[in-house]
């Protein structure tokens, strides 16, 4: 063969393994559906800001410039399992999407959970918290980002008991994270010596915590655990400053608050909590330079964790569908699960086998007024919980990925 046919040779299977790249990209595009809580209690820590983030991150990957096609569409689940499912589900079947992210609602997460298992599309998950999605229910399609509720039983939960907190009562919202949350909280209470006096259990999206609360301040516990998120979290420390629990000698315990809860509660009734996150918006240069973006795109509201978790989730799924150029979704998940993690919201870190992310959490207590600087200037961090400590052990999580 001549030097000159050689050179077309070499060229001709180029372009074909290119051809074959882009093929296995399915329909030329790189669909996401950030399936999110719109227009209920969990939208101001997912909802639209969740596909800014979405959005941030795809610019900041570049994809235009890489050659990379992707689009975003967007649903409200309502926090049904039954309506999140039947979109994951239409989406998958008729609307080309490729992958899942954010999902705040344990309830969905799991029903959604088990469709992207059956059509095996990817599903990174931000929103929700039931460690169950890396432990019992894991799946290969599945990676869960952000936090989970092994990971704030253990942050809060013990840094509470450490400190006297040793006798519990909880308000726990009664779906799949509430279970799961009491469930894990009540198990790190008791393994450091504490106990769980009583809980009870609290209709989704509930208005008025009165009787609940009653039934907590009278059981004397120590600490009053709150098992509930959003608005639910909101109601209940608001309704509970108005019956002065914390003035009776008792302690709330929000084991999930989110930025945005505490803007909405306000520094004079919120200020001493104690919390677990993983991301805040000034934590560092970088953080702070991230967040002010966010906020300019999306009507000043800073970012919480789980939008943030949306954000890293997004950028690292693109890292890996360009390192493959694919956009299947176990092999993309494999990818991940190859790739170390890093961006400038969590830093460094993995994707386990179970498909849990691994990066640092924090332990935050909330301010004073006086100690603030401005709108959003609402925490200072207490410790800092290594990676490795973080998050459940692999061997403890019981899922069937783990060999």
């Amino acid at each position: 063969m001549t030097f000159k046919r050689k050179i077309l040779a070499a060229a001709a299977a180029l372009a074909l393994a290119a051809g074959t790249a882009q093929a296995q990209i399915s329909g030329n595009v790189v669909k996401i559906g950030i399936l999110t809580d719109m227009s209920g209690l969990y939208a101001d820590l997912g909802g639209q800001g969740s596909v800014t983030a979405a959005k941030m991150a795809i610019e900041d990957f570049g994809a235009k410039k890489k050659g990379l096609n992707v689009e975003v569409v967007f649903g409200d689940h309502l926090n049904k399992p039954d309506v999140g499912s039947q979109i994951a589900r239409k989406w998958y079947d008729s609307e080309g999407v490729d992958a899942i992210f954010d999902v705040p609602n344990s309830g969905v997460a799991l029903a959604v959970n088990e469709v992207t298992r059956e059509k095996k599309k990817a599903f990174i998950v931000s929103g929700a918290a039931s460690s169950d999605l890396t432990g019992s229910k894991c799946s290969p399609y599945t990676v869960h980002w952000t936090y989970d509720t092994w990971m704030l039983a253990n942050g809060t939960g013990k840094a509470i008991v450490k400190t006297g907190g040793d006798t519990w009562f909880f308000i726990t919202a009664d779906y799949a994270f509430g279970h799961a949350l009491e469930r894990d909280t009540s198990a790190v209470v008791t393994a450091n010596g504490g106990k769980v006096l009583g809980d009870v259990k609290v209709p989704l999206n509930t208005q008025d915590f009165s009787s609940f609360l009653l039934q907590a301040q009278a059981s004397k516990a120590k600490i009053i655990g709150l098992a509930n998120a959003g608005g639910d979290t909101i109601n209940s420390i608001k309704q509970a400053a108005e019956f002065g629990i914390v003035k009776g000698g008792q302690s709330l315990a929000g084991l999930l608050v989110f930025l945005s809860d505490v803007h909405g509660i306000g520094l004079d009734k919120a200020q001493g909590l104690i919390l677990t996150e993983t991301f805040y918006w000034d934590m560092n240069g970088e953080t702070r330079a991230w967040s002010k973006r966010f906020a300019a795109l999306n009507g000043g509201k800073y970012p919480t964790m789980v939008q943030a978790g949306v954000y890293s989730g997004v950028l690292h799924y693109l890292k890996a569908v360009e390192a493959i150029k694919s956009d299947d979704g176990g092999k993309v998940v494999a990818e991940m699960k190859k790739l170390p993690t890093d961006d400038p919201l969590f830093g460094k870190g993995s994707v386990r086998e179970d498909g849990r992310v691994i990066h640092n959490a924090y332990l935050f207590e909330v301010k004073k007024p006086s100690e603030s600087k401005g709108p959003y200037d609402y925490y200072k961090l207490r410790a800092t919980i290594p990676a490795a400590e973080a998050f459940r052990p692999l061997k403890d999580g019981g899922c069937a990925l783990v060999k």
